[in-house]
């Protein structure tokens, strides 16, 4: 993770926005929960998990150091999806965003990390 700009006292926030097809409208509600993983050759890594807020949007965050420590091949990229349950169920499965090029789509808040936007998903829900 040494291409990241930001020092391990830093976090990486993941934002990603789920709408419902058809109704175009954002998902939101308790009964929702999003996991976010990091794609490897063994076993993917779990980065964290959140709810969805009122547009629908989910915000994990997650430090360099604690996912340096977890990933003994010290990858220099990140193959990010994402898992949506609803009531513990699996509902929707993102495709793999094979070697997310931190350095192009990353923004940086002051005192919060560098930030990360994966976009929208419709999803049948």
């Amino acid at each position: 993770m040494s291409k990241f700009a930001l020092g391990k006292e830093m976090n990486i926030e993941v934002s990603a926005r789920l709408i419902a097809r058809g109704a175009d409208e954002p998902l939101t509600g308790n009964q929702y929960r999003v996991r976010l993983f990091d794609k490897d050759f063994f076993d993917d890594d779990f980065l964290g998990e959140s709810g969805l807020d009122g547009n629908g949007k989910i915000h994990i965050s997650f430090s360099p150091s604690e996912f340096e420590k977890r990933d003994p091949i010290k990858e220099t990229s990140l193959d990010f999806y994402f898992v949506l349950f609803r009531d513990g169920k699996e509902i929707f499965r993102s495709k793999v965003m094979d070697d997310v090029d931190v350095e192009a789509v990353e923004a940086f808040r002051m005192g919060k990390g560098e930030m990360i936007d994966l976009g929208t998903f419709l999803v049948d829900a």
